[in-house]
């Protein structure tokens, strides 16, 4: 029996907000963050805002008929059943946008955006009553911060207290759930499910990096999980943790508040893939050339490559067990993967320190030959002197930084002559692990 094979269905939502001109906040980070989440995005603008980092200079509202015409547009072709909201600047757009929640009964993830994170009213005060009145009793759930919540329950909110109480508060309005989020006050949030009367801590911890459009990413985080079929809970913790990683990958893009970053831990992750590719293809060819296998040391040889803007160790790929030589030929010993090697990743990230587009390393056989074969290729040469190491320090980091110092940039080429109990090593620095590779194959063919 053959048949076509089931394909899931790619859930389908839509944001209902203002755009930002400087692509941190409102539409842009929410359709950014649909992406990140596997889940197909659409939008209805409701207001253009000319905004940067530094804060709201003007908005500029759309006619409700406009909001009301995108959202008919979009529900009459597809099927969206969840659906949030971001800025709804007047009385008339709210109304608007209530009509046609109920009309095309979607599931309400509201995120109720008073003020932008780089400073600006983005709801008029008139219209906060009928926020409150009108689509707060439609909505499944409402992701306010604490000065939001203060203002939806009319109470002030500073400690975790007052957010069980405004909480309390919101839910009596018909809400099916409430989170407060906990950028202000200590980091955690806190979900109330009116159903059952439960209260959750999602715990999380205050990171680095620039929250604007923050609110916004975890409101369309909660929607995609929402869409996606998980529970409240699960769908609140994996938003908190989605939030965090964009913050801390968040752009610098301006003089204001940094933007967050919805897509960059998915483009790290592409970055983590092409890395390990292109050391296995960097393996390859070395195992592939027979000339090669001379230039290991018996120490091995070991050959890794970074991802951009690597920060530690496990950010750099390379062959766990190091590169071998066996029946005279070159043998990886262990698979190919990030964190394998301290040498080669400290090498490497003494380099990228200095030259971000160095982002691969490789250690080889030292012999004269190998450093006039380097010469003739016309490529940069330094050294340190491995007597010199401080005791307190990495050698390897320290000794990398020594000749790049002493180079006055980043060579191609640092060697060491070895000391007592150490064996003297050619160090290769390159722009990918597959090039090194080449390069090194080309010096074996070259040295006499």
């Amino acid at each position: 029996m053959t048949g076509k094979t089931q394909v899931p269905e790619t859930p389908i939502v839509m944001t209902i907000a203002g755009s930002d001109s400087g692509g941190g906040a409102g539409i842009a980070a929410d359709l950014k963050t649909f992406a990140a989440f596997g889940v197909h995005g659409t939008c209805a603008i409701t207001s253009v805002t000319a905004q940067n980092t530094t804060g709201v200079l003007k908005a500029f509202d759309l006619a409700p008929e406009a909001v009301g015409s995108q959202i008919e547009a979009v529900c009459t072709d597809m099927d969206i059943k969840w659906a949030k909201t971001g800025m709804l600047a007047s009385s008339e757009i709210i109304r608007e946008v209530a009509r046609q929640v109920k009309k095309y009964r979607l599931s309400l993830v509201l995120d109720p955006v008073m003020a932008a994170e780089a400073g600006g009213d983005l709801l008029r005060k008139e219209a906060l009553s009928v926020l409150i009145e009108e689509l707060l009793p439609l909505c499944k759930v409402t992701t306010p911060n604490a000065s939001e919540a203060g203002a939806l329950a009319g109470i002030p909110v500073k400690t975790h207290n007052d957010a069980r109480l405004a909480a309390r508060k919101i839910a009596d309005l018909g809400v099916e759930a409430v989170i407060v989020t906990g950028g202000h006050i200590d980091a955690t949030d806190l979900l109330y499910e009116s159903v059952s009367g439960n209260f959750t801590r999602v715990q999380g911890v205050f990171v680095k990096g620039g929250t604007h459009g923050s609110g916004c990413t975890y409101s369309a985080s909660m929607t995609a999980c929402l869409a996606c079929g998980d529970s409240l809970g699960t769908a609140a913790r994996k938003a908190k943790g989605f939030v965090e990683q964009a913050i801390q990958r968040s752009v610098h893009a301006g003089r204001g508040v940094d933007p967050v970053n919805p897509l960059g831990k998915t483009l790290e992750e592409k970055e983590r893939y092409l890395a390990l590719k292109d050391v296995k293809e960097a393996v390859l060819i070395l195992a592939d050339s027979p000339e090669f296998a001379k230039f290991i040391p018996e120490v091995g040889s070991n050959i890794g490559m970074a991802i951009p803007g690597a920060r530690n160790y496990e950010d750099i790929a390379a062959v766990e067990g190091r590169i071998v030589k066996y029946r005279e030929k070159a043998y990886p010993v262990g698979c190919v993967d990030f964190g394998a090697s301290r040498h080669v990743a400290g090498m490497t990230l003494a380099a990228l320190h200095e030259k971000p587009d160095i982002r691969a390393a490789m250690n080889i056989k030292y012999s004269e030959g190998v450093l006039d074969a380097c010469r003739e290729m016309g490529l940069g040469i330094s050294s340190f002197d491995r007597a010199k190491e401080p005791e307190d320090v990495s050698a390897i980091d320290w000794g990398i930084s020594e000749a790049i110092k002493e180079y006055g940039g980043v060579p191609e080429v640092i060697y060491d002559k070895g000391a007592v109990g150490k064996e003297p090593v050619v160090r290769l620095l390159g722009t990918s692990a597959s090039e090194l590779a080449k390069l090194a194959v080309r010096l074996a063919r070259g040295v006499k």
